[in-house]
């Protein structure tokens, strides 16, 4: 951000209009999260899009300092940190993250004070129960029972969607583990010592998790608001376990689309099944 006078300038001119639109200071970020209910002393875990809440004082790394006011110096702050390369052995300390997780969790990880899962389904955590959530058992798929993900649902986790939606949330892939859904797609990840180990990962396009939008907002069970310039969704991780799981008991295939849909991420789960 420049600094004009000593101090940070609170607008940024859009050069194809001409237009000056006000930046998002760190301390109304900070007001925005509380107001939504981010829990001060909680666990969160952010899936975000720097894009969609853009422009905020100090860029991404002003987010980050907005997201760990709001939850205070009890707080702990969880991003994905999954690597992109499942060809090359994962390293914590050098790896980097999959572009399409964004901007600020790959900026996240290489902070002071944040740890990172030893493992290339990674996530990243900083705060007083980091150590415990990214020092868990690895597990395959990669959300099961035991992984980080389940480690932050059973630390009352809350779950902060900023500028994206359900199908950025990996804690509904722990839902369909515990309800049951029956499909695998193939994946692979290289292992310290180089050699490659196929698994089967519970995968769709994951457009169909929207339908967790339906789900909560029926039972009052998710807060949304506006941080920023984005649009933004908060729930309890127990919450959404306790919602989804009997639905994905029900119909397990329900985040599937059908054959007919002609989406090829979901036709490959699909067929799994007859595998």
């Amino acid at each position: 951000m420049r600094r004009e006078g000593g101090r940070h300038d609170a607008t940024i001119t859009d050069s194809g209009e001409g237009s000056r639109t006000k930046v998002t200071t760190c301390a109304e970020v900070a007001a925005q999260l509380r107001a939504i209910g981010v829990r001060e002393g909680g666990v969160l875990l952010m899936h975000s899009s720097f894009r969609a809440v853009r422009p905020v004082e100090g860029g991404p790394l002003g987010l980050i300092a907005a997201l760990q006011a709001a939850l205070g110096p009890e707080g702990t702050l969880a991003m994905p940190s999954a690597t992109g390369d499942d060809d090359a052995p994962f390293d914590p300390a050098t790896s980097a993250n999959r572009e399409d997780l964004g901007i600020v969790p790959c900026l996240f990880w290489q902070q002071p004070g944040v740890v990172r899962s030893a493992h290339f389904d990674a996530v990243a955590a900083v705060g007083p129960r980091a150590e415990w959530i990214t020092g868990g058992p690895f597990v395959l798929p990669p959300a099961a029972p035991g992984s980080a993900i389940d480690r932050i649902r059973e630390a009352d986790g809350q779950i902060l969607l900023l500028g994206v939606g359900h199908d950025a949330n990996t804690m509904l892939h722990l839902a369909e583990l515990l309800g049951g859904a029956p499909y695998r797609s193939a994946f692979h990840y290289t292992r310290a010592d180089g050699v490659r180990v196929d698994y089967g990962e519970n995968d769709s396009c994951c457009e169909k998790f929207a339908l967790a939008d339906e789900w909560l907002r029926a039972e009052g069970l998710q807060r949304e608001g506006r941080v920023g310039k984005a649009h933004a969704r908060l729930i309890e991780a127990e919450d959404l376990i306790r919602v989804a799981v009997p639905r994905i008991r029900a119909d397990p295939l329900v985040f599937l689309h059908d054959a007919d849909e002609g989406c090829e991420e979901c036709d490959e789960a699909r067929e799994s099944l007859s595998r």
